[in-house]
């Protein structure tokens, strides 16, 4: 069974950085992608990154400051995100799929972690 396991959540002040983590149990999928949600609002697309790392596709609310990336030996994919504000408080879920081409709408994605908290203080 497909097992997506999200780490690296916590609490941050606005300006510090966290690193998400995934681990993929037992594959490696062509697509990978982060999504977020806050409460009372819809998820979002955050980041997605395609099976060679070279294509990468992110949500304008973290161009620049968020950076997806992956480690196919270790089923893996991450998001490094600097200079994180309030408003990036959500939990924060991977995703993944077997298609080729990156997708920004979460019900193009057939695999789920759990999800993880991220808090940003003000």
């Amino acid at each position: 069974q497909v097992q997506l396991v999200e780490s690296g959540g916590g609490l941050v002040q606005a300006g510090g950085s966290l690193r998400l983590s995934c681990a993929a149990s037992g594959r490696t999928f062509r697509k990978m992608g982060w999504f977020r949600q806050a409460p009372g609002k819809e998820r979002e697309f955050v980041a997605a990154i395609d099976w060679s790392g070279g294509s990468t596709r992110y949500a304008d609310s973290v161009k620049g400051r968020f950076t997806i990336s992956r480690d196919n030996a270790k089923n893996a994919v991450y998001l490094q995100m600097s200079s994180l504000k309030p408003q990036d408080t959500a939990v924060y879920y991977c995703a993944a799929d077997d298609t080729f081409v990156i997708k920004t709408s979460a019900p193009l994605y057939n695999y789920w972690g759990q999800g993880t908290q991220v808090t940003v203080s003000s």
